[in-house]
């Protein structure tokens, strides 16, 4: 482990002269070495120390991927800054929310999009910044950088609450990094398309993490777009993609020989922020030639766990944990329980955040012995493979046994016609709970159908209630379910 800027120095210094970066810049698209995103980042810390900022202050950007998202990201490493990612979606409870909690010195973003900030708050226009930077002479990296350093405050997404911000340290960042280069084989010689969103850990600390510790070549556009994925595919060629379910979704829209050409030079497919159902891994198999890569992060952690990149890649499953993360099934008394048995997972490594922001409750709830308790449910194989059933917080516990949502979502999708599913549990006067499906279909809902099914396979508490047809399900910016906010069920 070490600082963010010591981990980026092989890249930045030692390959100054190659081309690091590929980006549309100021309405045209540009190219930048190592050496050049090292400069325009040294150049912005000194404008940013001038502006009053000094070690420990936070930092928020609210902007859609540009170029300089990556330096301000750089600039506040060097510097000792908190930065404080805000997603793009975010509108006022949530983001009065974020500034109140993390109170940063002010928000980079737009002219136009600093409309969406409450009066009063101190929003700095990132054009502005850049050009004031042009001028800058370059600042020396602040003293006293190590792997305990504070580096971000990243809010979980909120589903059953306000949002927590997780400190995320230097040493989070930089041992995610250097796992992932390791265990996926990324190297200089790499080309990766990114397209996920950089104010999510999944784009900024896997993505350019794993760029800068690399060396290798990043072209940046600020979203997946469906109706240009293929021709950056073409044109770029890259050997390295990272999505999330949502995005391979779409991908498998591609003819026959679209898919074919895509998959003849891309090495490597990772999927993560969300669980990937086994019917579009198997079909992106049959059509790209490619088997998905899944993994299995979140925001407190960073990467736990990883299917191989030589080896088994399982269907259901997010593989072992990774080399420099500890594991452990455990039942609601923290004990350990065997292979196969069906638990919370708890990890501990050096990718685990430093507890929640101005939090101790939450930070001591979650925290035991060292240990983070994930609240997400799952079993452990035998060799070592974790397969995961859902969050705790969305058991469903009808008549006194316990129904795990994903299990169900995961049959529902096998059958024909469902392109996508959520089970949720309502409230029910004998049973406690009792799940309902909420289905995106390509026609009529065919219950009778679906419950023959289900039948075939589930044992009967675990049929739902209701079938709940709705043209699209609520998610996040990363293809996240957010099932607080499907629509009430009135049985």
């Amino acid at each position: 482990m070490t600082s963010i800027p010591t981990l980026a120095a092989a890249s930045l210094r030692d390959r100054a002269t190659a081309v690091a970066l590929e980006c549309d810049h100021r309405g045209e698209s540009h190219q930048f070495t190592f050496g050049e995103i090292d400069a325009r980042s040294d150049r912005l810390a000194h404008v940013l120390a001038a502006r009053g900022l000094v070690a420990g202050d936070r930092l928020a950007f609210y902007l859609a991927n540009r170029l300089e998202i990556v330096d301000l990201w750089l600039a506040c490493a060097k510097l000792g800054v908190i930065v404080v990612p805000i997603n793009v979606l975010y509108r006022d409870r949530e983001i009065r929310h974020i500034l109140g909690d993390a109170e940063p010195k002010a928000v980079v973003t737009t002219a136009e999009q600093a409309a969406e900030f409450p009066a009063g708050t101190t929003c700095w226009m990132v054009d502005a910044l850049d050009t004031e930077a042009d001028a800058a002479p370059r600042a020396a990296t602040v003293d006293g950088l190590s792997e305990a350093t504070p580096a971000a405050l990243v809010y979980t997404s909120g589903t059953t609450g306000l949002a927590k911000g997780a400190i995320l340290t230097h040493g989070n960042f930089t041992s995610n990094a250097e796992a992932l280069v390791r265990e996926w084989r990324i190297t200089a010689t790499d080309r990766y398309l990114a397209v996920l969103p950089l104010f999510h850990v999944h784009g900024l600390g896997n993505g350019v993490h794993a760029w800068l510790a690399s060396g290798c070549h990043m072209r940046l556009r600020e979203r997946f777009d469906r109706a240009t994925i293929v021709g950056e595919f073409d044109a770029y060629q890259p050997t390295l993609f990272f999505g999330v379910p949502t995005i391979y979704h779409r991908l498998l829209e591609c003819d026959g020989d679209t898919a074919r050409r895509i998959g003849q030079h891309t090495r490597l497919f990772v999927s993560g922020s969300a669980p990937l159902p086994a019917q579009v891994l198997e079909t992106f198999h049959a059509a790209f030639g490619h088997v998905i890569l899944e993994r299995y992060g979140m925001t407190e952690t960073l990467m736990n766990c990883s299917n191989p990149y030589a080896g088994e890649r399982r269907a259901g499953s997010v593989g072992p944990a990774l080399p420099h993360v500890q594991l452990r099934v455990r039942d609601e008394q923290g004990a350990d329980l065997t292979d196969d048995a069906l638990g919370e997972l708890w990890v501990r490594g050096p990718n685990v955040c430093a507890g929640y922001w101005k939090r101790p409750d939450a930070t001591a709830a979650a925290f035991v012995d060292g240990w983070f308790r994930t609240g997400d449910i799952g079993v452990r194989a035998a060799d070592g493979y974790v397969t995961l059933h859902g969050r705790r917080s969305d058991l469903i516990i009808s008549g006194g046994f316990n129904i795990y949502p994903r299990e169900i979502e995961e049959l529902l999708l096998e059958q024909p016609g469902v392109r996508e599913a959520s089970v949720v549990g309502v409230a029910d006067a004998a049973r406690g709970e009792v799940p309902v499906a909420y289905l995106v279909t390509d026609g009529p809902v065919d219950e009778a159908r679906l419950r023959a099914a289900l039948a075939s396979q589930l044992a009967s508490f675990k049929s739902p209630r209701a079938f709940v047809r709705v043209d699209a399900l609520p998610r996040t910016a990363l293809g996240k379910v957010q099932k607080h906010l499907l629509p009430k069920w009135e049985g």
